[in-house]
């Protein structure tokens, strides 16, 4: 049985703050140019309400400015299609956000093919993806921007590291799998999913383990090589409250760092979709 050593909590909030500061600031000392992000709601859905609610407020904290559209659940296609397309084509919005889910009855797909991928702060849209794969200039999702930036703001060392990445989903361990491999940040990277066989013994060989599944403490101690680092991305409710994938039981005192869920990597988000407003904005020709 391998000692137990100290593990360092990677809380999301002081690299949240870090990244909010900055942007403030380099916000003010442009002059404050008018930047502006657009939420589109359908819907009554209580916790979409509430996070689309903090991302304005969010804004408003950090000198960018917001436009919220709200349409009724019984929406139809055609008239969520034209409210995107209309943000697309007005040059005084930079950045738009489709809160998702939307109701079973309209199709995301129609919807991100609207938003043009300098003005997709979420980073979902199949061009973004293309720009994140060929190295181009373009918005990254904010889930795997906040794992990149919190691996950051703890000096996590990256470059020829072992990186295993467990979910291969297209809002978050795909992406994260291709930004990890990027040069400057210059990962070996495993990217393993639910048919992958002996995923135990794969996990172990990580330096740096992140689990994406949303399979409530799925990994275990069994999981983890001694002195990784660990990154919970994945989110479950249950009866006792808001748990990650990681089970903090088997990771406490084997692994070097781990994020809390909750208070990681979740937190990020919404900082990282100031970032990738601002960032649009100067795709966009804003002087920032």
């Amino acid at each position: 049985m391998s000692e137990r050593i100290s593990t360092q909590l990677l809380a999301g909030a002081p690299a949240r703050d870090q990244i909010l500061d900055s942007l403030r600031t380099r916000i003010v000392q442009a002059g404050s140019p008018t930047i502006t992000l657009a939420t589109v709601l359908v819907g009554d859905d209580g916790p979409s309400k509430r996070y689309v609610a903090s991302k304005h407020k969010t804004a408003a904290e950090v000198g960018i400015g917001s436009v919220q559209v709200d349409l009724p659940a019984a929406t139809t296609q055609q008239e969520l299609n034209e409210v995107v397309a209309r943000l697309a084509t007005d040059s005084t919005v930079h950045g738009i956000l489709v809160q998702m889910p939307l109701p079973n009855h309209l199709d995301a797909e129609q919807v991100l093919r609207l938003i043009p991928a300098d003005k997709d702060v979420d980073g979902l849209t199949s061009e973004s993806l293309g720009r994140l794969v060929r190295g181009l200039p373009g918005h990254v999702g904010c889930t795997p921007l906040g794992v990149l930036r919190i691996l950051e703001h703890y000096k996590i060392a990256t470059a020829g590291q072992h990186a295993v990445v467990v979910g291969r989903s297209t809002l978050v361990g795909y992406p994260l799998s291709v930004l990890l491999a990027r040069k400057g940040i210059d990962c070996t990277v495993t990217l393993a999913h639910s048919r992958t066989e002996g995923l135990d013994e794969i996990c172990r060989s990580a330096d740096i383990l992140i689990s994406a599944t949303g399979i409530a403490h799925s990994i275990t101690a069994q999981h983890i090589q001694p002195n990784a680092v660990v990154i919970d991305v994945g989110i479950s409710r249950t009866e006792n409250g808001i748990v990650g994938d990681v089970d903090p039981e088997g990771a406490m005192g084997r692994a070097r760092a781990l994020t809390p869920m909750p208070g990681g990597t979740g937190i990020m988000t919404v900082a990282c979709l100031m970032e990738n407003t601002v960032n649009a904005a100067v795709l966009q020709g804003v002087r920032v």
